[in-house]
């Protein structure tokens, strides 16, 4: 070996043996000291204890909660439908008639009223007033077929038959 190269690797480990040393010298940085508490961080973690607490208790009682029962039936899920026997509609012997099935409503005719040659007939039933011209239906029974300059003629979807509702006269009223 060479004396330069003999030389250089003298140096370079007295290098390292340096370097090596400074580092063992060195000291570590001491931490700074970790500062006291706040009462509200201490608050912070008396209320995180207390919810990991209820968190726990929460688990437990769900642990022993029962469980859903099945389906008793599905209401998407139809089932078949039984074939039943024919049945039989047997005719009474004697209907009753209609008209004393259904009453006839109290109906008042309280007044006419003219424009061009349209009439207009206005009617009192119960507690309503109806205003109808010829060719209307009213109170769901009946068609005003005719209105007069003194009464209206109305017939009955349900039997058939006509009935008049007249102006009572003033005098009647006295």
């Amino acid at each position: 070996m060479r004396p330069a190269r003999a030389a250089a690797y003298l140096v370079g480990g007295i290098l390292l043996a340096a370097w090596l040393a400074s580092a063992a010298g060195v000291g570590r940085p001491s931490m700074p000291p970790v500062p006291d508490r706040t009462a509200e961080a201490v608050q912070l973690d008396a209320l995180a204890l207390g919810v990991q607490s209820q968190a726990s208790r929460l688990r437990q009682r769900m642990a022993a909660a029962p469980a859903p029962h099945a389906e008793i039936r599905n209401p998407f899920a139809f089932a078949a439908v039984q074939p039943r026997a024919p049945v039989t509609v047997r005719q009474p012997i004697a209907a009753p008639p209609v008209a004393d099935v259904l009453p006839e409503p109290n109906l008042v005719l309280l007044g006419l009223a003219e424009e061009g040659a349209t009439r207009t007939a206005m009617i009192e039933s119960g507690d309503d007033l109806l205003m109808a011209t010829e060719g209307q239906t009213i109170v769901g029974r009946y068609r005003v077929s005719k209105v007069g300059p003194d009464a209206i003629e109305l017939l009955d979807l349900v039997t058939g038959t006509t009935r008049r509702l007249f102006l009572k006269s003033q005098a009647s009223l006295l």
